[in-house]
């Protein structure tokens, strides 16, 4: 199987809402849907047996349970796309700058501070990292896939720069309700518990996209 016959034997085996289908070698992302509904897959699915793609229609599908689409998501995960299609190179790691240390500074202190009025001081202590290669991204959560734990937050660099520090701490509020989701057992989304919960706060709603990676998941 090729590369190019990928998109139509998941629109085969039911992928349905996505309007176009990108395969990358990205070692880190394995699947991502974006918020134009562009699929970005792992090249090296196009050598995976149908139980496999099933197993990923089945995880983007947002109206099956959360378990069922867990489940899936061990799946396909265990699939070896490395061997069927390598990185075409070593993954660049994003080099800290100037003044970074003074922004993660403030960005933990303001997360300290909103933890403690917004959610009792009940959330963990999470690293949180500055991001230059988020375009349309505002912030995300990334979660550990095995336990369901939030792992850190990444607050675009853009963002930073551009606007005021009072809609990075929204942003950051944004992802503080996914943290919440993920510490009380509840699914990382932009669901009925999300909703809710920014509604409480004041926070906007606003999706960007899912990712499932090898180790991590992440929501913005």
């Amino acid at each position: 199987m090729t590369s190019e016959q990928l998109p139509d034997r998941l629109r085969l085996l039911g992928l349905r809402g996505v309007s176009r289908v990108v395969t990358h070698t990205n070692g880190i992302v394995m699947v991502s849907l974006g918020a134009r509904r562009v699929l970005r897959i792992h090249q090296g699915y196009a050598h995976a047996p149908d139980r496999v793609l099933r197993a990923i229609v089945r995880f983007l599908d947002s109206g099956l349970p959360r378990a069922v689409r867990r489940m899936a998501e061990r799946e396909f995960l265990e699939f070896p796309v490395e061997r069927h299609a390598p990185a075409r190179g070593p993954g660049r790691r994003e080099r800290p700058r100037p003044g970074d240390l003074l922004l993660i500074h403030r960005l933990a202190t303001a997360h300290e501070r909103l933890n403690r009025e917004h959610f009792g001081g009940g959330l963990g202590s999470l690293t949180i990292r500055l991001s230059s290669r988020m375009r349309t991204r505002l912030g995300e959560l990334s979660v550990d896939l095995r336990t369901g734990r939030p792992i850190e937050i990444a607050i675009s660099r853009r963002h930073i720069d551009r606007h005021a520090w009072a809609e990075v701490e929204h942003t950051l509020l944004h992802e503080m309700v996914h943290q919440w989701q993920a510490e009380s057992g509840l699914p990382v989304d932009h669901g009925s518990s999300f909703r809710r919960k920014a509604q409480e706060l004041g926070v906007l709603p606003g999706a960007k996209r899912i990712l499932a990676h090898r180790g991590a998941a992440r929501m913005s």
